[in-house]
Order: C-alpha cells, then sequence, then structure tokens
C-alpha cells in the first residue's frame, strides 16, 4: 500500500483511533475509506490506546510495503543532534537508528566522508522537502552552540571527544562537558574517523575556551616560559603577531620583553608542537 492521503513514511503523524482488534489499534488515515486505515500493533504502543484517542506516532513502510505506525518516536528532537549508529549503506546513502522502528535516511550529499555499518557518527535531524524525516552529518553549528569554555581543565590534563567534523586542517570533537577540542591533522591516523572517540593532552586553551589536543605523549620538559608567554602574547592579540625571526632585536625586545635568540627558540618550539603556523611577516596562532 503506497502512502494514502498526505501521509507519508518517515513522518510523525498525530492520527485519531478509530477501532481495536486483536493486533493493535487502527488510526485513521484521513481518506474516507476504511480498508485505508494504519495498523498500530500491539507491539508498536508504550501504552494501550482508546478509540476516540488521538496518538502522536512515526510511520514506516512494513516487509509488505503497507504504511505501518509505531508509538516509538525518535530519540532526537527535530533539529536536535545525537551520536548515532549506521544501520546500513546503500548506493544511496546510509540509515541511522535513532530510536525509530525504521531507520533514517542519511544521503551522500549529507555525508561528511563516507560511512560504514556500526560506525557511530553525530548527526542532525530535520524534515526534508517532502516532509519526510532525514539527517546530516553537518552539524558544526550547533556544535558551536552548545559548547561551553573549557574553564575545569589545565594544559596538560587529559581529555576524551568523539570526533563531529574533520577538515583539511584536522578533526574538530566534542567532550562529554561540551568543550570542543581540535586535533592537527597532523595526528590523524587512519583507524581515526568520523565518530571515533580520542583521548588526547591538552596543549593549548584558547581565548574562546575551545581547546587544542596532541595524542603524543608528554616531554619530559615544560614548553617554557618564553614559549607560554608568546601564546598568551597571540591570543591577546587575536591570534596574530606582526613579527618573525627576521624582525630587529629591539621590536621584538619591545614587543615580547625577550632575546631575539630566546624568540627563535620560542618559535621553534611551538613550530614542533603544531600551535602556530610561520609566514613571511607575521606568526598566527593554529585555528
Amino acid at each position: 500500500m503506497k502512502a494514502m492521503g498526505n501521509l507519508k513514511e518517515n513522518t510523525i503523524e498525530e492520527l485519531t483511533v478509530v477501532r481495536l482488534s486483536d493486533m493493535g489499534a487502527f488510526l485513521e488515515a484521513g481518506t474516507g475509506n476504511t480498508s485505508d486505515d494504519i495498523l498500530l500493533h500491539n507491539n508498536q504502543q508504550t501504552h494501550p490506546v482508546e478509540v476516540g484517542q488521538k496518538v502522536t506516532v512515526f510511520l514506516y513502510h512494513d516487509p509488505h510495503h503497507r504504511l505501518t505506525a509505531s508509538m516509538h518516536l525518535p530519540q532526537i528532537p527535530l533539529d536536535g543532534i545525537g551520536y548515532v549508529c549506521v544501520l546500513l549503506t546503500t548506493r544511496f546513502g546510509a540509515f541511522v537508528d535513532v530510536g525509530t522502528e525504521r531507520g533514517i535516511f542519511l544521503p551522500f550529499s549529507n555525508m561528511i566522508g563516507r560511512v560504514e555499518k556500526d560506525q557511530y557518527i553525530w548527526v542532525k535531524l530535520y524534515k526534508d522537502k517532502s516532509n519526510r524525516l532525514a539527517v546530516t552529518m553537518h552539524v558544526e553549528d550547533e556544535m558551536r552552540r552548545i559548547a561551553l569554555p573549557c574553564l575545569e581543565y589545565k594544559v596538560g590534563d587529559s581529555i576524551t571527544g568523539t570526533i563531529y567534523n574533520m577538515t583539511p586542517e584536522g578533526a574538530f570533537l566534542i567532550s562529554k562537558d561540551r568543550h570542543i577540542l581540535f586535533l592537527h591533522k597532523s595526528e590523524l591516523r587512519d583507524d581515526i574517523k568520523m565518530g571515533s572517540e580520542i583521548k588526547g593532552r591538552i596543549v593549548f586553551i584558547r581565548k574562546d575556551g575551545h581547546v587544542n589536543i596532541s595524542l603524543r605523549p608528554q616531554k619530559e620538559s615544560a614548553m617554557g616560559t618564553d614559549a607560554e608567554a608568546l601564546l598568551k602574547k597571540l591570543t591577546e592579540n587575536g591570534g596574530e603577531l606582526f613579527i618573525t625571526d627576521s624582525s630587529d632585536p629591539q621590536e621584538i625586545k619591545d614587543m615580547l620583553g625577550i632575546s631575539k635568540s630566546a624568540f627563535k627558540r620560542a618559535v621553534g618550539n611551538l613550530l614542533k608542537k603544531k600551535l602556530i603556523d610561520l609566514g613571511e611577516k607575521s606568526i598566527r596562532l593554529v585555528k
């Protein structure tokens, strides 16, 4: 049976119970034909229903392609995000588990990279142009909205997050405390993919409360006072200083209060840690 009236699969609807049977309840399809009524099986009811009651249900096609109802609704709110499992992949995309009786479609156009069965990923639940539920892996705006500044951690602490975005610069993660973490591309391994859970070491806390992490073990020596001072100055100046290792020693002294040789050592230290980029006329924090 195809979609009836305005009712379609992969949608959430409020329908009226018109009769009961041993199998379950039948919901009015709105066609005026009782043979089109939609079955809400006993197994798909979260609580008993009565004739005349309006119930909110998720509609899907059963194995015989009949439109069927379930009271098991998505565990992700509409336009909300969640960490979900990939149920299967097809030549059109993939289906993910959001708590409904059937998986929700993730088209290739809404993927970041490719996904595989049993992989966990971050997604946003939304309605497509035909009013059907769908998901997208593009959740960076939502993550920024819910993110909290990292106040309870310090440089050197361990922190764990799951990857929600991958760019040419590296991977972005969200921690259980809603802190945004960044892992530079130089530390990405073949086994790291979208949704991977990563435990890293905080190497820098940005002014906005986001943090840079590293998978490399802590070195015995600390970063050094001069390098820490340079990072602080960069942060205070919006992430960029118009000074390089070819700058005049007095200019370096006036700006940072350290010698040119100390400045060079600090720059070398931060470059090794992938915390800064060195340009022709300036040094910049890695974003």
